[in-house]
């Protein structure tokens, strides 16, 4: 599939937004026994943050006025409500607070998954010296995702200053006279964009090439590398401005180039999470149903739809998660496919641990995921759509990572919406959903 995307069947949906929004309020239009008795919801929202409540710091005007119908009137959501973003840069308190704001409703740090939340997954590096990468309290982050070792980038570089020699004006000036034993690094761990990108880049590239004695000199004989895991694979992202702003996934392409370059061989990921990997699905259903379970929902949670802006992330993931639902019980074991449809590693959830929602991460109880994009962020409905290769003889630009595969079904949304506000109408339409309180005059 190439070419501009449909704008007839786009142009379509959006019209509808006025009929749904009339039909919906109509809906509401009930009895006072109808509306007393309610409709209980079989159905969670995944909201993803940036182009569809905020753009930057700025709030999205449809925004507040969505989430007044998603709370009664004492702030209480009437929906299983979950924030799945793929920033990485502070906690999910942090978070929270920041959407409380926002929104002008109270928000939990249990609504709230950050790039990072599957790392607590992976207890086989907790307990071991972990480079980690980004910006913001990444020591605080890391530790409060189990990790007792973690060491900085600017720990490094403070220990070996001679390593970070790109910016003149941080040159040292005097070398250190003895040398500086920091434990092995086992591990890289990319949280998101770093401020420094020559300085990350450098460093980085120095633990890979010594098997994390990055004094050492270089070694290309050290492959595959130690392991790397990566949170945050958004190419772009959208602020402010009025074009898309470099994300974590341009410094992956960096990174992921320059040990190309300098060893001739492919950078390995043990695992990438955060949109689109199935596993931040799986731990965002895994929340939704301990939401759902806190609101003594009596009708278990069997749809979940994604709304976001970004066909590469949102809508690639929440379509690759519903092909997995769809397929699921072809699945054996407990695997979750970080990469579901790639040539990339596989993540195993453990059942040995004693975590009550690891197991439970294992076992989805939804039946199917659907996308809804909205028009407030970085989609454009004038972009081509990415093509399968083999299908086409022109090259087309494909903004996924390296390690995802092309599928045009995957970009293909389940319906486009202008904003955050027609995209709850629609839900609420779809599954002739009435609130038992309803704020709405």
């Amino acid at each position: 599939m190439k070419g501009l995307w449909p704008l007839c069947r786009g142009l379509r949906l959006l019209n509808t937004r006025g009929n749904l929004g009339r039909q919906h309020r109509a809906g509401v239009c009930m009895s006072t026994d109808e509306q007393q008795s309610g409709f209980q919801p079989s159905f969670g929202l995944l909201f993803d943050i940036d182009g569809v409540l905020v753009r930057g710091k700025t709030p999205i005007p449809a925004a507040r006025k969505a989430f007044q119908k998603l709370v009664n009137s004492q702030g209480q959501f009437l929906v299983p409500v979950v924030f799945v973003t793929n920033a990485g840069n502070c906690l999910r308190q942090t978070k929270a607070n920041q959407l409380s704001d926002i929104l002008g409703v109270p928000i939990s740090q249990d609504q709230v998954m950050m790039s990072h939340s599957p790392l607590r997954i992976f207890r086989q590096y907790h307990n071991k010296c972990v480079l980690v990468s980004g910006q913001g309290p990444v020591l605080d982050i890391a530790k409060y995702l189990g990790f007792s070792n973690p060491i900085t980038i600017d720990s490094v570089r403070e220990s070996y200053p001679f390593l970070d020699m790109v910016d003149h004006t941080r040159r040292p000036r005097i070398l250190p006279s003895a040398a500086v034993d920091l434990p092995k690094i086992e591990a890289v761990i990319l949280f998101g964009e770093p401020i420094r990108w020559e300085t990350n880049l450098q460093i980085i590239i120095d633990v890979l090439l010594t098997d994390g004695r990055p004094a050492n000199p270089h070694r290309s004989a050290n492959y595959p590398h130690i392991p790397l895991l990566a949170c945050n694979m958004d190419l772009m992202w959208m602020a402010e401005a009025r074009s898309p702003r470099f994300g974590h996934g341009i410094f992956m392409v960096c990174l992921e180039n320059i040990y190309k370059k300098i060893t001739g061989k492919e950078l390995k990921y043990e695992a990438l999470m955060g949109k689109p990997s199935e596993v931040t699905y799986q731990y965002a259903e895994y929340l939704i149903r301990s939401i759902a379970a806190g609101m003594q929902l009596n009708k278990p949670v069997k749809t979940l739809y994604a709304i976001g802006d970004n066909l590469m992330t949102d809508i690639y993931g929440a379509n690759l998660y519903n092909r997995y639902l769809q397929n699921r019980n072809s699945v054996k074991g407990s695997t979750a496919l970080v990469q579901a449809s790639s040539g990339a590693r596989v993540t195993t959830v453990s059942q040995e641990d004693d975590s009550p929602w690891e197991s439970e991460l294992s076992f989805p109880g939804a039946t199917q995921c659907k996308s809804v994009l909205v028009c407030t962020g970085i989609y454009n409905p004038h972009a081509e759509v990415p093509a399968d290769p083999s299908q086409s003889v022109t090259e087309t630009v494909f903004h996924g990572h390296r390690d995802f595969r092309i599928d045009p079904a995957l970009v293909e949304p389940g319906h486009i919406v202008p904003d955050v506000d027609a995209a709850v109408d629609l839900i609420f339409q779809l599954e002739t959903f009435v609130p038992k309180t309803d704020n709405r005059t």
